[in-house]
């Protein structure tokens, strides 16, 4: 794993696809006290289950073009969009897979940061740049190269927890380039101050996810938003019906006011509880990034792979961290959990005497 900071041209041959390919339930298997995934909550609200569930005799039609525009328009309302500014999708994972749609030449990716869409570019062999920043991780425009007319990058950005500032990320903006914001975790910060959701900028696209708030892993949906042109090129030669009528309920549902003012709510929360985990971590002597804004935190021991099979002994799976470029074995990021989750978590980084 590269621990080089700056920019670089990684060839594909000297990429390992396994550690880009990992995800964070891997490493929590059933049963286990789970701080690896992001996901927040073991199921969706009871509200949500009895809206979703008061669709199942629909499941018997094709999805409706009627369900396809309510949900455009009620994704649009909710960030002061026009509807044909709103791509729905089947998880942010499609709406990755759909960039090398855009036929970059050269794609820049920041990291550390979620690697899938790093994998899908290589997959589809675009060449890719990496941007690597050095702690505190914090967004360097020039660091980018001049010809790279793809730049992906995370706000907040997954493990680092970091949130770069708004306009830092439009300093990023080129003629011809297109800046992809993934903003999946943007929900879960109080206000979404630096989100770009509702700017029309052309060349920005932003990358919605229902998943981790709503804990909606299992169904699948997200948006992508953005101008209506870029937006045709990513949806070309897609299939018929891509989102189920469960999907399009679930987009229509949690776009309304009460459940954008919920995720608010639930953002507060969050903060009381990261604050929390922050100072009782520190308190052990593990090293804390902060400043942290994402309902997750990256932490940094003397040996996080002694670490995780310590507490995966306990029942306890955190997330490793060395697959995303930039981070080696020492460092590990766990989901931001309450006070009796963290009692144990705690406990058990004790325990093991790292």
């Amino acid at each position: 794993m590269s621990r080089h900071v700056g920019c670089f041209l990684v060839p594909d041959e000297q990429v390992d696809h396994a550690k880009l390919r990992h995800h964070g339930d891997v490493d929590a298997r059933p049963g286990m006290l789970d701080f690896a995934v992001n996901v927040q909550g073991s199921a969706p609200p009871d509200w949500l289950r009895n809206r979703l569930a008061a669709r199942l005799d629909d499941l018997g039609r094709y999805p409706s073009a009627a369900d396809e525009s309510a949900a455009r328009s009620a994704v649009a309302a909710r960030h002061g969009r026009t509807a044909e500014e709103v791509l729905l999708l089947a998880g942010a994972a499609e709406g990755f897979a759909m960039l090398p749609r855009l036929a970059p030449r050269l794609a820049a990716v920041l990291h550390p940061s979620f690697t899938e869409p790093e994998l899908a570019l290589r997959e589809a062999d675009i060449p890719v740049a990496r941007v690597v920043l050095e702690p505190p991780y914090t967004l360097d425009p020039a660091l980018v190269p001049a010809a790279a007319d793809l730049v992906v990058l995370g706000n907040p950005t997954n493990p680092t927890s970091v949130l770069h500032p708004a306009d830092t990320i439009r300093a990023l903006r080129r003629p011809g380039r297109i800046i992809v914001v993934d903003e999946a975790f943007a929900d879960a910060v109080r206000g979404e101050p630096q989100s770009l959701a509702a700017s029309t900028d052309p060349d920005i696209l932003v990358l919605r996810s229902l998943t981790k708030t709503w804990a909606l892993a299992g169904l699948r949906c997200g948006y992508f938003l953005g101008a209506s042109d870029v937006l045709a090129r990513l949806n070309h030669g897609r299939a018929h019906w891509p989102l189920g009528t469960l999907q399009l309920e679930a987009i229509i549902a949690t776009a309304e006011p009460n459940a954008v003012a919920a995720t608010q709510q639930r953002a507060r929360t969050i903060a009381v509880d990261r604050d929390s985990m922050i100072e009782r971590l520190t308190a052990l002597g593990v090293q804390v990034h902060a400043p942290a804004d994402g309902p997750f935190l990256l932490l940094r021991v003397s040996d996080g792979e002694l670490l995780r099979k310590h507490l995966a002994d306990q029942g306890i799976a955190v997330r490793r961290a060395d697959t995303f470029p930039g981070l080696g074995p020492d460092y590990i990021r766990v989901a931001v959990r309450g006070a009796a989750e963290v009692d144990r978590l705690v406990a058990g980084i004790r325990a093991s005497g790292i």
